[in-house]
């Protein structure tokens, strides 16, 4: 673990985070240390995060005692970024889900039958109060109202919540909240201003080029440079023409763009990953349309997988 932490600390330093902030994220992980229990639930995210400032602001507001809300349009890094914190600071992960089937007895617990007696199967927000992990709250702007009671509770500077006919949660202290939220998604409502007042803010900027291709470096050292920089440039294409209201946001998938170049890697060709990763999300024929231009500009089709990475077989 301690040669994990170093690890995070010094990709952080690499990009220019704040010596003091790095110091005091190491002496929290110090002074918390995370019980056997749950350290299966302290994982190392699959993409690096890039972003001084945004990092800064939210390890900042976190070592404060503070809980964070991440809003933004899609792909900007909202996940990527609560996965990162809570690899930096050593903290289990509770992934919640918001949908319009999540209430209080899925993020608290709800009864059950054991050993002959009734007792409380615990949900992953109480299991988070008690082991003092790192709760992530996406899609939080889906949330009913039922949930918000809970998430009111849980973010409440008294933190404790009440569990009627049990007892009551003291929240650790090493425990924080992290929402993450898109604008515009289908199910979406305006957060109330109780629940917002219960975090600090951060306006998630869109992704960079520059930082595109960092990411899809760390994740792909082999592939070659100018295969890479024709990927990026289509995702960023792609973004253009999102923030424009000339496609919607179906498309533009980081998730998926690294599930295409991953099959281009085992012999894909590059058109038909694309097609398979991004393209094909939306279901609109003309806006398909307007994409497959996009592609066919920035992806020859004659380009195969070796122009992607080297010594490939082609399929």
């Amino acid at each position: 673990m301690e040669k994990n932490m170093s690890d995070i600390l010094e990709l952080y330093r690499e990009q220019g985070v704040s010596e003091a902030l790095l110091k005091d994220i190491a002496a929290f992980r110090e002074k918390y240390p995370v019980e056997a229990a749950v350290s299966e639930r302290v994982m190392r995210p699959e993409i690096r995060f890039y972003g001084k400032e945004i990092f800064e602001m939210a390890a900042t507001a976190l070592l404060q005692g503070e809980n964070i809300l991440l809003s933004g349009t899609k792909a900007t890094g909202k996940n990527v970024l609560a996965e990162n914190l809570a690899w930096a600071f050593g903290r289990p992960v509770y992934n919640i889900s918001f949908n319009i089937n999540t209430d209080s007895a899925s993020l608290i617990g709800t009864d059950t039958f054991r050993n002959n007696e009734v007792c409380l199967r615990r949900g992953p927000v109480y299991d988070c109060a008690v082991y003092g992990g790192f709760g992530i709250f996406d899609e939080i702007n889906m949330a009913k109202n039922d949930a918000v009671s809970v998430l009111h509770a849980a973010l409440d500077y008294r933190r404790m919540i009440d569990v009627p006919g049990y007892e009551r949660i003291v929240l650790h202290d090493a425990a924080r909240f992290i929402g993450t939220m898109n604008y515009g998604y289908a199910g979406t409502k305006e957060l109330n201003e109780a629940l917002v007042s219960r975090f600090m803010v951060i306006d998630m900027p869109p992704m960079k080029e520059e930082t595109l291709l960092d990411i899809l470096t760390d994740i792909f050292p082999d592939a070659k440079r100018e295969g890479l920089l024709q990927l990026a440039g289509f995702f960023m294409d792609l973004q253009l023409k999102a923030s424009h209201n000339e496609i919607s946001t179906k498309p533009l998938d980081l998730r998926g763009l690294i599930g295409a170049i991953r099959t281009i890697r085992a012999g894909l060709s590059p058109a038909a990953a694309l097609r398979m990763g991004m393209v094909n999300k939306s279901f609109d024929v003309f806006e398909r349309d307007m994409i497959e231009d996009i592609l066919e500009t920035r992806i020859p089709e004659g380009w195969e997988s070796s122009e992607v990475f080297e010594g490939v077989r082609k399929i």
